[in-house]
């Protein structure tokens, strides 16, 4: 068989964690395909909570804009107990600071952020082909061939690579035979409603109590007069799916007759899957998002977790098509499946807090930003190497704010955006070294950053405000290594050529 041309990557599902994959690969001049099963983008609310840390992913891959206009920060809660709302904060509201651009989490329906992502990967001149259903995954030691079938029959795609973010019930997962471990609780469900809504007041996310857990929610979804309904079913209870059977639901829960419901958008029976993959990858083809790990909504992580899934696989699947040594694919899993391991405990407890209308299950805080995750002690990032006063090796690179040689305020993200690695010299003796630092040619290439305390030093950059100092515990000179994906890959206080070129070599071709 005459194979057609062979893809670089084809990426199954184009919610947001393939999304997020594809426009990286795009962005690095990859030849890429993103095809969905659907046949049109997903038009429901479902995962509605984007975190400060994917918001710092989206500026990076030139999708924010279109997330922050069409979102709003989260309303306070109110528990409803008859006409009484007492109200309630879910979060503490934050401000900007020079090191965290988006402190709060963004309330924004998921075919929003579906929508933003799929409007930047056409800017860069891609679209999704929707209605193309993978059947068949084959694999031999350098290539995928993927059997796809859609409206014009069936087609063999041949790619280098694969990954499936085609969501929990992942038809990729299933082909490579991997299991994916955990639980569903069948009697456990919530019936999710996106409905025009008059009788309600929209400053509020209204939660009424009920026996046994058996709450109401809803939640106004910004810039519409819609609100994501959940109502949590009782094990028996067949869930009503015409607009008066919703309605009266309703009622009979809140007591509340003025609350009329119009335009019903999407409905959904949800149940709390909780299930991790049992491996992220088998040879050429990997799993990101749901497809890899289901959560519970609580504490809106899944989406999030999602979106870091792709942003970590991106720079990889790169950098080893432009002849890294492949064992950089097997850091993947080894980063990310402990992550959502401890998302999945996190969102877990959160829904059963829910269920008992335990007061601390509804705060949310620093461990759902994922700002304070790290990749510390895994394979790219060995424990007990040198570090700042704030910083290890794997963590998140904060932003800061400096000034460049003409006296222009920029922003340390401004210069770190792109496909490519950074490496930040502070200090003389560090910019020294920095210079004679060599870098191959091949793959993602090398933004060489020079800072000073002032720009008197002669340096590039000058941290006038010493918010790089702080940010990053600087004491004195030192080279930082910035992932493609805005962690830290090495830290050098001493040796910094040496030490420097030990770690770039496992990230490098």
């Amino acid at each position: 068989m005459i194979h057609p041309q062979v893809l670089d990557v084809l990426v199954v599902g184009a919610g947001p964690s393939g999304s997020t994959v594809a426009i990286d690969l795009v962005r690095r001049g990859l030849d890429v395909r993103i095809v969905d099963r659907s046949p049109h983008a997903f038009d429901g609310s479902r995962a509605k909570g984007v975190q400060p840390r994917s918001l710092e992913v989206l500026e990076d891959l030139g999708a924010l804009h279109d997330v922050l206009a069409g979102g709003s920060v989260y309303p306070k809660l109110g528990l409803r107990a008859g006409p009484l709302a007492v109200p309630w904060k879910m979060f503490t509201h934050r401000e900007a600071t020079a090191d965290v651009p988006y402190p709060n989490t963004w309330l924004i329906p998921q075919f929003r952020t579906d929508r933003a992502l799929h409007a930047r990967l056409s800017e860069l001149g891609h679209e999704v082909e929707f209605g193309r259903e993978l059947i068949e995954l084959t694999q031999d030691e350098d290539t995928v061939v993927a059997k796809v079938a859609g409206a014009d029959g069936t087609q063999e795609i041949v790619a280098r690579y694969v990954v499936g973010a085609d969501g929990g019930s992942s038809a990729v997962r299933k082909q490579l035979g991997v299991g994916f471990v955990g639980t569903t609780d069948e009697s456990d469900r919530m019936l999710i409603v996106d409905a025009s809504v008059t009788g309600l007041a929209r400053d509020r996310w209204h939660m009424w109590p009920g026996r046994g857990g058996r709450f109401i929610g809803a939640c106004p979804l910004p810039d519409s007069d819609m609100f994501q309904w959940m109502i949590r079913l009782t094990p028996d209870e067949e869930p009503a799916s015409e607009r008066d059977g919703i309605v009266q639901r309703i009622h009979a829960h809140t007591r509340d007759r003025r609350i009329q419901l119009h335009d019903i958008r999407w409905t959904s029976v949800f149940r709390p899957n909780i299930r991790l993959a049992e491996s992220y990858g088998r040879g050429r083809v990997f799993l990101a998002g749901d497809a890899a790990h289901v959560h519970t909504p609580a504490g809106a992580q899944g989406l999030n977790t999602g979106i870091q899934d792709g942003y970590n696989l991106g720079w990889k699947l790169s950098q080893v098509l432009a002849g890294a040594n492949a064992a950089l694919l097997d850091t993947y899993e080894a980063e990310r499946q402990p992550i959502a391991a401890g998302v999945l405990g996190l969102s877990t407890d959160k829904w059963g807090g829910i269920a008992r209308l335990d007061p601390s299950s509804m705060k949310r805080g620093k461990d759902e930003q994922q700002l304070s995750l790290t990749y510390y002690g895994g394979p790219l990032a060995p424990a007990g190497g040198m570090r700042t006063e704030t910083l290890r090796v794997g963590d998140r690179a904060p932003d800061a704010r400096l000034l460049d040689a003409q006296g222009v305020e920029t922003r340390l993200f401004d210069v770190l955006r792109g496909p490519d690695f950074t490496a930040i010299a502070y200090g003389s003796g560090a910019a020294r070294s920095l210079e004679e630092f060599d870098w191959p040619t091949a793959g993602a290439r090398l933004k060489r950053l020079v800072v000073g305390p002032s720009t008197a030093d002669g340096l590039a950059f000058s941290d006038h405000e010493k918010t790089l100092r702080r940010a990053y515990g600087l004491t004195g000179d030192t080279l930082l290594l910035i992932r493609p994906d805005g962690y830290i890959g090495h830290i050098a206080t001493r040796d910094f050529l040496t030490t420097t070129h030990t770690a770039a070599r496992a990230m490098t071709p």
